[in-house]
């Protein structure tokens, strides 16, 4: 065989490929290369890295491999190996991007061992946050593409095998598409892929940021006129038949000769058949290459092997290379020639040797300075049991990655737990390594299986002052009932972010009545979580007590970080529960508190600063929510729960959407979506989806579906539960429907989230939702109904005394008034309400009051100041993005309808009657017309019946073929924007 294999067809895909690097049609910033083992994703991946050198352009490659899936961020550092290291001049030391360009762990100023020569001079240590490691690689990457001047490709290949850091920086990559010349290209096997990969690509997709191309089979004519020319043409089909159009298949079976069929043992036979001819030696050297892997080295061969003769090393790499089974790499290494290849050696190297072999390369790595995290797969494929040094090692892998990558901390220590005696001389030792395990998966974000391991931690702690004194000394007692305190505050965190509510509020009042009571810390921390928990299935009134218990006992504790937690619990309750005056004597204390304190205070803390953020949003302090909001952020991203981020996120989205910044608000609810759809939390994902939900309806032109798919998502994963968040889901339900026009069925939402009395809703927000219950009514002519929801909306908003609140229940009124006829007094509670709104600085719902109460004021004869009022809604709505509201002002701009010279499209008709009669065209019925016009259906039918006397048409269709032949503007109409919290 040759040492290169011709590209063989794939002329379509190459074809599309080359339009990626020219830029042409837009450039994806990603390409997504998928197919079978051995189809030739890689060789189309080679192809593409030589037509992009072609082109001036960088080119990195990585490549990522199943026996070091847990080395953090090993497939970039392993494409970042390739980089110029005089491209790297002027990088700081300490750059957040570090781990990524060296991997957790190195020690400063040198790259792993037996990797591709990188920069000197960085200190590879890394820093603590894996979110800021990958904003500095996106920079990074278009500083990189910006200097060459050509762009940069980045060949990512085995994608499938890809590390968990690599996966979540690629998502991030996915997510936030660089604006600079830089193309990702990613080869994986569809079938092996995680989900979550497959979930990012597909959105990225779904988005215009990915170029997915699937790769079939071969032509049989290319597979073999290519790779089998000069064979007969009876035996040639033979072998295509047995490949199935594999060129891998095909190229094995060649080698072999042998064409009627796959053997039973399928490729893997094929591929053992070529080791059968070598020696023992070159044998032995091959499975040292596949347990190497990229670090197959001569010297660390020979360390591997235990065999000192490098003569004989270097005939049998020779050898081996002549029967291509190895080919050459940088920096003098060695490497099998395909993955599949490394696969089928690895797995049928007998046990012993092979776990002798793992054990020595671990040494051998140690040796040459290799990091913890590099040497940590090998040592869990030599342990064959308990080892305390082997375990050391794997605990220190565990140690460096704790922050930077907790799925691989999290999955070290599980391979210690699995070796690890149980014996009661390592009882104590086994709880808290589970418990820090537990803390891993909590941070990266595996809810149910770190929840899970805490039930155990906890079953294994006794309770009572007579229990397990035989097995422990009294040190030990204490020392116990501290790490059953930590597991069960964090497992009832994990009930509380998974929905399970009681049972997280069960678990923490059980612990704080057992006895012996909790220390002081302990009991601070317990009652912490339960002011957390309580709230979610009971009113905070019956928890207030308890916090404010906490909170003093935390005072005592002279725990500040403790005592701000406990204040931001007591200002989301109040604020929530409307007890507006508590509400905000708590949130100025938390806020006052919580500013005194630095970040390293508040790193395990950061949960507070959610809780204040949003009560600040409830009071309508949207600066401050921000402010706070952005600070939890910050302190998430550097090392805390991954679960944490979606409420701080969308906390700042809703602030943006409430101040009409609606692009940046759908970044920040599409940042909080793709972190929740990773925890596996039903009650996480309906709260992200349906303050998306709100964020869309705004966001999106009339008539978009995206918003109601939203709600209707969050509905569903909400469940029968009764809590907030499930409530918040049914209430965007109800806007959504109504957006979309389903008056019924966004009443019926409205009450299955508040129930019969709407006691369930939100009593800090309900004249916004009372709002949807007003439109609802109105438009089903039901002037009654839509009154009395009005009244008690203004009530509501009296008692509240919020401008956003107080503008809702004015336009409720307004549309009352206006379903009566009374467009003049209408027009003046939407004027008010955009005025309560412009307050607070809701700058959404001040142009969504501007341009409802345009139209009013125009059909009340004064288009001066409907113009005016016209002009600043629609501003307002375009800066922000408001697409919606740009498009209801394109409808209702008060000089629109009587055309350039002033008259009517239908002579003798007034505005509203014109108005009516393009509806009519549209093909909408009376109910239809009513809901878009804010009136009720007997008014409509009364326009109507004028209309018909006017024009002399005596049906609907004869009105409507009329309309048709005299105007082709459509007509007027008013919508609906949501907003909620």
């Amino acid at each position: 065989m040759t040492d290169r294999v011709p590209l063989v067809g794939r002329g379509a895909e190459l074809d599309r490929l080359e339009a990626v690097l020219d830029g042409r049609g837009g450039r994806p910033g990603v390409v997504d290369l998928t197919g079978a083992a051995g189809i030739g994703k890689s060789r189309l991946l080679t192809e593409l890295c030589e037509r992009a050198a072609d082109r001036g352009m960088a080119v990195l490659r990585g490549r990522a491999t199943e026996y070091e899936r847990h080395i953090p961020f090993r497939l970039f550092t392993d494409a970042f190996a390739d980089l110029d290291p005089a491209l790297l001049h002027g990088l700081d030391p300490r750059s957040p991007a570090a781990p990524v360009l060296y991997g957790v762990g190195a020690p400063a100023g040198e790259p792993e061992p037996g990797a591709r020569a990188a920069a000197p001079g960085v200190d590879g240590a890394g820093p603590a946050d894996r979110f800021a490691a990958h904003r500095a690689t996106a920079r990074l990457l278009a500083e990189l593409a910006g200097r060459g001047g050509t762009g940069l490709l980045i060949a990512l290949d085995d994608l499938h095998w890809a590390d968990p850091a690599s996966l979540e920086l690629l998502d991030h990559l996915v997510r936030h598409p660089l604006r600079a010349p830089v193309v990702i290209a990613g080869a994986r096997r569809d079938r092996q892929t995680s989900p979550s990969l497959t979930a990012a690509l597909t959105r990225g997709v779904d988005a215009g940021a990915v170029l997915c191309l699937d790769l079939g089979p071969l032509a049989e004519d290319a597979c073999v006129e290519h790779l089998a020319a000069g064979l007969p043409p009876d035996r040639a089909a033979r072998l295509y038949a047995a490949s199935e159009g594999n060129p891998l298949y095909f190229l094995t079976l060649l080698q072999g000769q042998s064409g009627s069929a796959v053997p039973a043992g399928g490729l893997a036979t094929l591929l053992l058949d070529e080791l059968t001819p070598l020696t023992v030696a070159q044998r032995r050297t091959a499975e040292a290459a596949a347990v190497l892997g990229d670090h197959s080295t001569p010297s660390l061969l020979a360390l591997t092997l235990a065999a000192p003769d490098l003569a004989g090393l270097h005939a049998d790499l020779s050898a081996l290379a002549r029967r291509d089974l190895l080919r050459p790499g940088p920096g003098g290494g060695w490497s099998l020639r395909h993955p599949v290849l490394r696969a089928v050696v690895h797995e049928n190297t007998e046990y012993r040797r092979r776990a002798g072999m793992h054990r020595r390369a671990a040494a051998a790595l140690a040796g040459a300075g290799a990091a913890a995290s590099v040497r940590a797969h090998h040592v869990e494929r030599a342990l064959t049991g308990w080892d305390p040094d082997l375990a050391d090692v794997l605990l220190e892998a565990a140690g460096q990655s704790e922050t930077t990558a907790p799925a691989s901390s999290a999955h070290w220590l599980g391979v210690v737990l699995r070796v690890l005696p149980d014996t009661p001389r390592y009882t104590a030792r086994r709880r808290e390594l589970m418990l820090k395990r537990a803390r891993a998966l909590s941070v990266c974000g595996n809810l149910r299986e770190s929840r899970d391991l805490l039930h155990e931690v906890i079953a294994t702690i006794p309770t009572t002052d007579d229990a397990g004194r035989d097995d422990l000394h009294a040190r030990d007692e204490g020392d116990a009932a501290g790490v059953r305190a930590a597991a069960v505050t964090l497992c009832a965190s994990m009930e509380r972010h998974l929905g399970q509510y009681r049972a997280s509020v069960a678990l923490l009042r059980r612990e704080l009545r057992r006895r012996p009571a909790p220390g002081p810390a302990e009991a601070v921390a317990l009652g912490l979580e339960l002011g957390s928990s309580a709230p979610h299935s009971s009113a905070y009134r019956d928890v207030r007590p308890e916090v404010l218990r906490t909170y003093e006992l935390a005072r005592t504790l002279g725990d500040e970080p403790a005592a701000a937690g406990a204040l931001a619990i007591s200002a989301l309750g109040e604020a929530y529960d409307g007890n507006l005056p508590a509400a905000r004597e708590y949130t100025d204390r938390a806020g006052a508190c919580v500013d005194a304190l630095t970040d390293r205070d508040l790193a395990d803390l950061c949960e507070p600063l959610a809780r204040l953020g949003w009560a600040e949003f409830y009071l309508e302090r949207y600066e401050d929510a921000e402010r706070h909001a952005d600070r939890g952020v910050a302190i998430a991203r550097r090392g805390g729960p991954l679960h944490l981020l979606p409420h701080l996120l969308l906390c700042k989205a809703n602030v943006h959407m409430h101040s009409c910044r609606l692009g940046s608000a759908l970044d920040l609810a599409d940042e909080a979506e793709s972190i929740a759809r990773g925890i596996g939390s039903d009650e996480l994902l309906a709260l992200v989806l349906a303050n998306k939900a709100q964020v869309l309806i705004a966001a999106q032109p009339p008539d978009d579906g995206l918003a109601l798919a939203a709600a209707e998502e969050a509905v569903a994963a909400a469940g029968p539960r009764t809590s907030w968040w499930a409530s918040l889901a049914w209430c965007v339900m109800g806007y959504a429907a109504l957006h979309a026009g389903d008056t019924r069925r966004a009443r019926s939402a409205m009450l299955r989230a508040g129930g019969p009395d709407l006691a369930g809703l939100q009593p800090s927000m309900r004249p916004l939702f009372l709002e949807v219950l007003v439109t609802a009514a109105v438009c089903a002519g039901d002037l009654a109904g839509a009154e009395a929801w009005a009244q008690r909306a203004r009530r509501e908003a009296d008692h509240l005394d919020l401008p956003v609140q107080r503008a809702s229940a004015l336009r409720s009124e307004g549309q009352v008034l206006a379903g009566q006829g009374s467009p003049g007094a209408a027009a003046q509670r939407y004027a008010l309400a955009a005025e309560e709104a412009a307050r607070s600085g809701a700058a959404l719902w001040e142009a969504q009051s501007l341009l409802l109460c345009s139209s009013l004021t125009a059909e009340s004869g004064d288009t001066d100041a409907a113009e005016r009022m016209w002009r600043r809604g629609r501003g307002l709505a375009e800066t922000g993005g408001a697409h919606l509201l740009t498009g209801l002002a394109d409808l209702l701009r008060p000089t629109r309808v009587t055309g350039a010279a002033g008259s009517p499209r239908l002579p003798g008709l007034t505005r509203r009657e014109q108005e009516i009669a393009a509806l009519v065209a549209e093909g909408l019925t009376t109910p239809a017309i009513a809901a878009r016009l804010y009136l009720s259906p007997r008014t409509v039918d009364t326009h109507l019946s004028h209309i018909f006397r006017k024009t002399g048409v005596t049906s609907r269709s004869a009105l409507a073929a009329l309309t048709a032949r005299t105007t082709s503007h459509p007509a007027s109409r008013t919508g609906v924007v949501s907003g909620t919290a």
